[in-house]
Parts: C-alpha cells; structure tokens; sequence
C-alpha cells in the first residue's frame, strides 16, 4: 500500500475508535506503529517524549511527526488529519444534539462504561512506558537502567512531595508541568551528558 495512505488510514483507525483524549490513544498507536515497522520501540519513546514536551495534544503531535518520519511533510500532514478527523466529525455532529443526546440514558450509561475503560488504557499505557524506559525491558529482555529509575523519583518527588510542604501547601500552589520538564531535561543532560 502506499506510504500516504497507509498513514492517512491507521491515524484515522487510531482516532475514530480511541476514546479519552491523546493518552487514551497511545496503547493503539504504540501497537499501530511497531506493527508496521514505523519506528523502534526506543524510538517510538523518544517520540512520546517529545511529543509531551512540545505544545498540543500528544496523540497530534505523535502522529506528526511519525508521519513526517515516514513520509516527510505531506506524511505529516495525512497522519495528523487522519487522527483529528474523526474527533472533529463526531463534535460536530455531537454540538448539534447536545442538548437532547447527553441526556438519553444510553448515552449516559455507554459514556460511563467508557470512562473506566479509558482509565485501564492509560494506567496499561504508563505501565509498558515505566517497564520500557526505567526497566529496560524490551521484547523479554531485562537491562535495568538506574538513571532513569532515578530520574522518575526525583520528577515524582518534585512533583508530589513539594506541593505537600508547609510554604506551598498552605497556598495550594502545585509544581507546573513545565518545570517539571525542563527539571527532567536538566538532569538528563547531568546523568547522560558526554
């Protein structure tokens, strides 16, 4: 099949049957992009790293820039369409019959189911991603990687310790995701540095 296509098709696959936003997404497109050889499983975590760190919806972003990977510019161009065009279908037929469509009980009752569905994609999402990166492990093979492991703790430490602490508790204040970010890169350049 032609490259264009084939990425037009799966990124549209991927959108019109992932719910829960770009994280709900990425279980299908991990499985989507390593079954066609797109990238390498540490490549592909590169890209979900980037992805995160750049503005816009990670799911958008992910299919961007496999897509310019593959295909260049115009890749790029059909992978992002293919996974947004489904969504902006479905909000546009959906703000149309709002009022009327949330409200039936099998909506309601589909809507309810989906959401705990979503939750156990992307808490089994962030599990492949932690025993990949941290774990090292990869196709049955174990390498253990003690940066990265050291790296998550600090971040998680930054993130949710700081927060509890008298100053910042009392304001209610919470560590940005951008901090955290440039926080990780920094110490990615310290433990990974040449």
């Amino acid at each position: 099949m032609n490259v264009f296509l084939d990425l037009f098709l799966t990124f549209l696959k991927i959108g019109a049957v992932s719910f829960g936003g770009g994280y709900g997404m990425l279980a299908l497109i991990r499985e989507e992009v390593l079954a066609h050889g797109w990238l390498s499983e540490e490549e592909l975590l590169n890209f979900v790293a980037v992805s995160e760190s750049t503005p816009g919806p990670i799911a958008v972003n992910l299919a961007t820039f496999i897509g310019s990977s593959q295909a260049g510019f115009l890749g790029a161009l059909l992978a992002t369409l293919g996974v947004i065009l489904p969504a902006f279908c479905i909000l546009l037929l959906v703000s149309a019959l709002l009022h009327t469509f949330l409200k039936r009980p099998a909506v309601q009752g589909a809507l309810s189911g989906i959401r705990p569905a979503v939750v156990g994609l992307i808490l089994g999402t962030a599990a492949t991603l932690f025993l990949s990166v941290v774990c090292g492990l990869s196709g049955g093979v174990f390498a253990f990687d003690w940066r990265s492991l050291l790296v998550f703790a600090l971040v998680a430490l930054v993130g949710w310790g700081l927060p509890l602490l008298p100053p910042l508790k009392a304001k209610n204040r919470k560590i940005s995701p951008i901090l955290l970010i440039l926080f990780s890169a920094l110490l990615g350049v310290v433990l990974w540095g040449k």
